[in-house]
């Protein structure tokens, strides 16, 4: 039996129990109107076996249930039972929660030695979604503090006046940002220090980390219809605050949650708009380190329960898991809320040349392939909403490797994913568009299919020019060279066929040895680009600089070579990924992040980098830079 019915099915069995309380011991409320509740003056008594059978048909029609939820706790001792209606009664006025509430429930519990009033009132408050959303709000100014400072004298406010107007002034070109650029308008109406201050009391009493797992199984049903269907954080934005109470809970790792309370959190958690979503995300990057990462091992942890207790294949793919899926997703949230609350550059970027729109359509579109070759990367909607990519993260709160989750990796169908990810993106949920929990094994498999589909598409292409043009076809890119002239071979070639008909460097590579016999299925091709690196590397040639000490390249600024033989360096680079040829190439990070579009500042000088690249960096940089803003380089290659 799949997880999701197993949740399914004990959500269902403590929701019919729900309901044969309520029909047999009621609410605990003497002003009950709930006419399927027997606390209601006008409920009909029921036995046993007539109760239960209501209690199935109230949950076939998904009847109002009231906001208590009964102890389990056993009534055989009269003079508890009595005791336990009395702390009841007493506190039966609180309908949201405060520290001073909480606190004020627990002295009394502690001196009674019973603490079912306050799990009571834990039950009744966090299984609600409204009483929750209204509790541990933060508190306003008192009149007091607001008529005090009314009274200031004149000439304090005018000194008031003048200091507000100089920070009006410093921050009149971002008034809602952050030091990140940032905009600050993830503010939440929730006291956090007293969520964490009160949890810190209630999980120290064992009987209330039930009452809580209860508690989140009937809130979150309710949540996740009221997401979907009544739009309810766009007529109250703080909704959010259900989200942000809850997963202050330092348990939620435990098994207690993992099985069946967190599964159905973090799906009514996706359910979530965008808008929310991303406000979240920059409330918790505000949360500091050990608060965020605990949130991250969090849903960590459950994705590796949920893939660990279950079996995949090609029937049953991880895909179609939907706790995997949410959790998924949560965690996504989690990782901007890294990058965030690191350090950004959210400037700095190249320049896009886009290309013109052209109404007329194209031979993949003739041919119905566009949806697999749409120009540039799908953008995550999270990513658009923050305006913030993980290439603008300069050092994140967390490594990005700490996101990978192995037990994904291991059971991932990484061509049917592949699939979702370019065609059933709408309907299908593709974990290429969270790639931060991918590892790089896994997502060079789903670059491997992306460039296959791609060859494939471009041998189609040439076989139908072939017959319109009455040419033989040419399926393949063909180099033919000399292994004692390689790089002119291989480079002249190159040139040729990117200046003549660049789109052949979209076929699949075949290379063939001059005066050698042997048919290249894939290690002639690795040879040759093993040969070719160790040539175009080789310090003797002087177009790259090595320093021992990082042991990474650099391009030698000495260098008598052009642009024009650099660029069909990089070439040869994309072509040896492009086949699938992996490469044993070191460069600095900038590199990497000039080629995903980002200049190069002075914030990549404190990773390992060459000695040649720091003295390239003081040759083009402005001295003021030194001393004033970040400086924008641009070497000689850039």
């Amino acid at each position: 039996m799949k997880h999701t019915e197993v949740v399914k099915i004990a959500t269902a069995k403590r929701l019919i129990e729900r309901y044969f309380r309520q029909l047999t011991e009621g609410c605990g409320n003497s002003n009950c109107t709930n006419e399927f509740c027997a606390s209601c003056s006008t409920c009909q008594p029921l036995g046993n076996n007539a109760a239960a059978a209501k209690a199935l048909e109230l949950f076939k029609v998904n009847a109002k249930l009231c906001d208590y939820y009964p102890s389990v706790e056993s009534r055989s001792d009269e003079n508890s039972r009595l005791r336990r209606e009395m702390s009841t009664e007493e506190f039966s006025d609180v309908h949201y929660l405060t520290e001073h509430t909480v606190c004020r429930i627990l002295s009394a519990c502690e001196e009674e030695g019973n603490y079912s009033a306050l799990v009571r009132v834990i039950g009744r408050i966090f299984s609600n979604a409204d009483a929750l959303m209204k509790s541990f709000r933060k508190e306003e100014p008192s009149a007091a503090a607001k008529t005090l400072n009314s009274l200031k004298s004149k000439g304090e406010e005018k000194q008031s006046d003048q200091s507000s107007e100089k920070k009006l002034s410093s921050s009149a070109s971002s008034p809602d940002e952050t030091p990140n650029g940032i905009p600050n308008s993830f503010e939440s109406s929730v006291d956090i220090d007293a969520v964490r201050r009160v949890y810190d009391k209630l999980l120290s009493v064992d009987q209330v980390e039930s009452a809580l797992v209860n508690a989140i199984i009937y809130l979150t049903p309710n949540v996740e219809l009221d997401l979907e269907y009544l739009d309810v954080y766009e007529a109250n934005p703080d909704y959010l605050n259900i989200f942000i109470i809850v997963m202050e809970n330092s348990n939620l790792h435990s098994p207690e949650y993992l099985e069946v309370a967190l599964p159905l959190f973090c799906k009514a958690m996706s359910k979530l708009p965008l808008t929310a979503l991303a406000r979240l995300s920059k409330l918790w990057s505000t949360f500091g380190l050990p608060h965020v990462r605990r949130m991250m091992e969090t849903f960590q942890q459950l994705i590796t329960f949920t893939v660990v207790s279950n079996e995949y294949g090609v029937e049953n793919l991880i895909n179609d898991d939907e706790t995997v899926v949410a959790a998924t997703k949560c965690l996504r949230v989690v990782f901007y809320a890294i990058i965030l609350g690191g350090e950004v550059d959210v400037e700095h970027n190249e320049e896009d040349d886009e290309d013109a729109e052209s109404d007329e359509l194209t031979l993949h579109e003739l041919l119905g392939e566009d949806r697999l070759y749409k120009k540039g990367p799908l953008v995550d909607p999270l990513e658009k909403e923050l305006s913030v990519r993980p290439i603008d993260s300069v050092k994140p709160l967390i490594p990005f490797e700490d996101f990978v989750n192995e037990s994904v990796n291991e059971v991932i169908e990484m061509d049917k994913d592949f699939t979702f990810f370019k065609v059933n993106a709408e309907t299908k949920f593709s974990f290429q568009s969270c790639p931060f929990i991918l590892s790089v094994i896994t997502k060079s498999q789903g670059l491997y299919y992306d460039n296959r589909i791609r060859m494939y598409s471009e041998r189609r292409l040439t076989a139908l020019y072939s017959m319109v043009q009455g040419q033989q076809p040419n399926p393949y890119l063909k180099l033919k060279v000399r292994r004692d002239h390689i790089i002119d071979d291989a480079l002249v070639r190159l040139e040729m066929i990117s200046m003549e008909n660049p789109s052949d460097l979209k076929k699949q590579l075949y290379v063939e040895f001059e005066d050698e016999q042997g048919v290249d299925e894939g290690g002639v091709s690795k040879e040759f680009f093993q040969l070719v690196l160790e040539e175009i590397f080789n310090l003797d040639i002087g177009m790259f600089t090595y320093d021992s000490d990082t042991k990474l390249f650099w391009f030698n600024s000495s260098s008598l070579e052009n642009e024009a033989q650099y660029t069909l360096i990089g070439i040869v680079l994309g072509l040896a990924i492009y086949n699938n040829c992996i490469l044993d190439v070191h460069f600095p990070m900038v590199v990497y992040r000039k080629l995903m579009g980002k200049k190069g500042t002075f914030l990549d000088l404190r990773k390992p980098v060459c000695e040649t690249y720091i003295y390239d960096v003081s040759l083009t940089s402005d001295a003021s830079d030194v001393f004033g803003n970040v400086a924008v380089f641009s070497p000689h290659w850039a």
